[in-house]
């Protein structure tokens, strides 16, 4: 975990995927705290940056993230969460399986 790097906001952006599927299924950000409680619990915590504070994935909604595998990239500047979405199964705030439904073009 000594080699994560963190933007100029400390924070670390993460893609997260679905275990089975390897759909992404939605983007957010961790700090090295928020990570460290994703080891720790296997449950994945992000900060929200609205709010400036830690969030449990799924603690309100039930659908929590419970990790898998976690990846770095070569530059260890972004991680990935490879996740079981315990409860219904949903990513997004919106009641969908994933948080990427907008089609920008085709």
């Amino acid at each position: 975990m000594n080699n994560i790097v963190l933007n100029s906001l400390d924070l670390i952006p993460v893609i997260v995927i679905d275990f089975y599927s390897k759909e992404v299924i939605m983007f957010a950000y961790t700090n090295m705290l928020c990570l460290r409680l994703t080891l720790l619990t296997k449950l994945c915590h992000y900060y929200n940056r609205s709010e400036q504070s830690i969030w449990l994935k799924g603690f309100e909604s039930g659908d929590l993230h419970l990790i898998q595998e976690i990846y770095t990239d070569c530059d260890s500047d972004t991680l990935i969460f490879s996740v079981l979405i315990l409860g219904n199964g949903l990513a997004c705030h919106t009641k969908r399986p994933s948080c990427f439904y907008k089609l920008l073009t085709n």
